[in-house]
């Protein structure tokens, strides 16, 4: 990467925070100190990495600066006339009591850290968020304009930033990386730039477009962030949907079935495994589990070297602590059991 474009690299970071900083410096140190010469993956990663450290520095230098003297590189915008980054790294969340209070705090001491946005290419009159959503998501509930740095940014480099302040965010998931990986892939960003963007070498983005080149992104936005879940369960997934051509068809079925009381996206997620798990499990047999009063706990899946519980509804969930509970004590009374018969 050429010096002038790492500058206009650096001109869209804003304002991150030391902790990534800290974070990147942390990661280089545990790196090896000499990568082999056929691993020019790692290599590069190591090099957007230490390129990252010193742009974030001297990009908060010189925002710092900017605010503090009272420059016009802050404005307020309306947030009617702000759109959301053509690539969205971030899925809905379970319980929006985090934002909530993230919402509370701008409301009543304000929006400390400008959002950052570019002129919307195609909309004149019109910008896109470079990143900042939560923010501009926060003032425009509240009814208020943003605080925004408007920024000159190609798409490229638009990705780049945006992926060096989510290495920051160590709340996103899994699958929300990886979507935001495909969207980079379907714009056609190269590899390389992926890369850096996520600070993953192409094993990983090899693992990524395994899973979203399988499951539909559709279907991948219904199940949500699934905070839980992480990358073995999402290829377990993915390799029981490329095994049956009709497996897409069960899981949307699945998602148009709602459980009983609140879901989160992880039990989403169980539950959509399970609905086509079982018929991807030659001999598996299953047996609805129900209670004293006919209420469905869940599903029994057995098979001649396996046996799975599934749960349905929050009751569901307590039964399966239950049964957790319990296994220990049944192992132990297995175990007498085989004394006893022994003769």
């Amino acid at each position: 990467m050429s010096k002038s474009s790492r500058k206009s690299i650096v001109a869209s970071f804003g304002q991150l925070s030391a902790e990534l900083e800290n974070r990147l410096e942390s990661d280089l140190q545990a790196a090896p100190p000499a990568p082999s010469a056929g691993n020019r993956v790692g290599a590069g990663v190591i090099g957007a990495a230490h390129r990252a450290i010193d742009d974030i520095r001297t990009e908060r230098d010189r925002l710092k600066a900017i605010v503090e003297s009272g420059g016009g590189a802050v404005r307020e915008l309306d947030t009617s006339l702000i759109d959301p980054s053509p690539y969205p790294d971030r899925l809905p969340d379970d319980d929006d009591t985090s934002f909530e209070v993230f919402k509370r705090s701008i409301e009543t001491e304000g929006q400390k850290v400008p959002v950052q946005v570019r002129k919307h290419p195609s909309s004149p009159g019109r910008y896109q968020i470079v990143y900042g959503h939560r923010r501009w998501f926060a003032a425009k509930q509240l009814g208020r304009p943003v605080r925004a740095i408007e920024v000159e940014i190609s798409d490229l480099d638009l990705v780049l930033a945006q992926g060096i302040e989510n290495a920051s965010r160590q709340d996103l998931t899994w699958i929300e990386r990886a979507l935001f990986a495909s969207r980079m892939d379907e714009t056609g960003i190269k590899p390389r730039y992926i890369y850096a963007a996520l600070c993953i070498e192409d094993a990983e983005l090899a693992r990524m477009r395994n899973v979203y080149r399988t499951v539909p992104a559709d279907v991948i936005e219904a199940i949500g962030r699934a905070p839980k879940i992480g990358r073995p369960r999402w290829l377990d997934l993915a390799k029981a949907v490329a095994a049956d051509r009709g497996a897409l068809d069960s899981i949307r079925a699945a998602l148009s079935r709602k459980g009983d009381g609140v879901e989160t996206s992880d039990q989403r997620f169980q539950r959509v495994l399970n609905a086509i798990k079982p018929t991807a499990t030659k001999g598996a047999v299953s047996t609805p589990l129900l209670d004293g009063n006919g209420t469905t706990l869940g599903a029994l899946v057995m098979s001649s070297k396996e046996i799975r519980i599934s749960a349905e509804g929050s009751l569901g969930i307590e039964f399966l602590k239950f049964v957790e509970a319990e296994l220990p004590g049944l192992a132990v009374r297995f175990d007498r059991q085989r004394e006893k018969s022994e003769p």
